[in-house]
């Protein structure tokens, strides 16, 4: 196992040790356990005595394992420990306050990571730019780039859709018979190393969906069926803006899924299938509800448009279905929500991608192996904490941590650093506004972005370009 992959397995399942802001619960792929070659297990452990009891927990190489702790016997000393977390608690609810944070930056996949709690922890800092380098962070970038065998596009392939059938709903026993045939096991090669995930078989003859990030920087893929059948997969096309993407194995006569073409309903009841933590928990299912539709996530540098569920979703459920009662795939599973704190956990929080999104890409990526069409500011832009907004003395508006090379923004000395106050004129605080100005543009027209560096404000006109063409 390599070092990064061990990091960053490790990195989304131990919770720091910091007292965490709303900032800090952070949404991330459900992508299984990159390294592992079997799935972390419980070890055995010291056996407990009278004197001890043991709680597991996760090392830091991402394995799973005991951790002895005493037994609290007096009131004493269990006052004592309830004294300290309300110490603690109460702490954290001023630097909450203190840095102003609103809802929306819970929900923030990348790329806020931890937040200094206070003025105190700026001094650490040159200047505001330092802090930011910090403060974002980049590691859960879906770049869409791999060296996997390309597959024939322009076949005429689309993906199947169909409306809810008019009959009783199924058992999650049927449920399960019907639909776990056509969910496959993703081996995606990473050097010495591979990431684990799911897949959905669309077509017959092979096709099959997953989700991007499993795929990012990797050499090989393969697939393995529910009745065990291995193949080694090329990929049709991989679109890191919506997280879908396409594979094509050699094989007839497979088990395909079914897509629901209605939308779905708050409170319908739903079941997700996948591979979760590695092989030999291949084919597990879960249940629950749609807890939410349409939620706008801010991930990867693009706002997402997911389906919210809290059917368990874990490592390796990534690319796999979340499917209704009629066994109809309603969407794919790609995140799970999230927290750095050592106070708190978050439970039951899921994503997936839903038809409507899935649809289109994947019938473009069929046809043409990319996705066209999206129009590109080629800038990545972040919320500006009020913490440091009043610390560093900066104006409401964004952080641009990113200029895209070969983008007309770069062309037109755009910086990593300035911050965005207003887009057409129009002033924005959050990335759904400057989404909303650009969605409603094309590729090869033009914006003005009004820019605030080193105390001046700057008007600078760019073009838009195509998405995929510098993403």
């Amino acid at each position: 196992m390599n070092k990064d992959s061990m990091n960053e397995g490790s990195g989304w399942y131990q919770p720091m040790s910091d007292a965490a802001s709303e900032d800090q619960a952070r949404s991330l792929p459900a992508e299984a356990a990159p390294g592992y070659d079997t799935p972390p297990r419980r070890s055995a452990g010291p056996s407990p005595t009278e004197e001890d009891y043991t709680v597991p927990y996760w090392t830091e190489d991402g394995v799973r394992t005991q951790k002895q702790t005493k037994k609290r016997r007096t009131g004493f000393r269990i006052a004592g420990y309830c004294f300290c977390l309300f110490v603690l608690i109460a702490a954290s609810s001023m630097l909450f306050s203190q840095d102003g944070k609103t809802p929306d930056s819970a929900v923030t996949m990348s790329p806020a990571v931890s937040t200094p709690g206070g003025s105190d922890s700026f001094d650490s800092y040159d200047d505001f730019r330092e802090f930011f380098n910090d403060y974002y962070d980049d590691t859960q970038r879906i770049t869409g780039k791999n060296n996997i065998t390309r597959a024939e596009t322009g076949t005429g392939v689309t993906l199947p859709t169909a409306p809810a059938p008019e009959a009783e709903e199924l058992s999650l026993g049927d449920i399960y018979e019907l639909c776990s045939p056509y969910v496959v096991a993703i081996t995606a090669e990473v050097g010495n190393s591979y990431k684990w995930g799911s897949g959905i078989i669309i077509t017959s003859d092979g096709y099959i969906i997953t989700n991007t990030h499993i795929l990012d920087e990797t050499l090989s893929v393969t697939v393995t069926l529910s009745d065990d059948r291995r193949f080694e997969a090329r990929l049709v096309g991989a679109d890191s803006v919506s997280d879908v993407s396409v594979l094509k194995i050699e094989a007839t006569g497979l088990p395909a899924a079914e897509f629901c073409s209605e939308p779905v309903r708050q409170g319908d009841s739903v079941v997700a299938i996948g591979n979760p933590l590695g092989e030999e928990l291949r084919g597990t299912m879960t249940n629950g509800i749609i807890s939410a539709i349409s939620r706008d996530i801010s991930y990867n540098r693009h706002s997402m448009t997911l389906i919210q569920t809290n059917a368990a979703i874990n490592e390796g459920n990534s690319g796999g279905p979340l499917i209704n009662m009629h066994g109809q795939v309603i969407g794919i599973t790609n995140m799970k929500m999230m927290t750095s704190s050592s106070l708190s956990s978050i439970e039951g929080i899921g994503f997936a991608i839903p038809v409507e999104t899935i649809e289109p890409v994947v019938n473009e990526l069929i046809e043409k192996g990319r996705v066209t069409g999206r129009p590109a500011i080629g800038i990545t832009v972040g919320a500006i904490p009020e913490s440091a907004m009043s610390y560093y003395e900066l104006p409401p508006g964004l952080y641009i941590s990113e200029v895209s090379p070969g983008s007309d923004a770069e062309a037109k000395g755009v910086r990593v650093g300035d911050i965005l106050v207003a887009v057409n004129g129009q002033p924005v605080t959050t990335t759904d506004q400057v989404a909303e100005i650009k969605n409603s543009l094309k590729a090869g027209d033009t914006m003005t972005l009004t820019i605030f560096r080193g105390g001046e404000t700057l008007q600078i006109e760019i073009a838009l370009v195509e998405t995929s063409d510098i993403y």
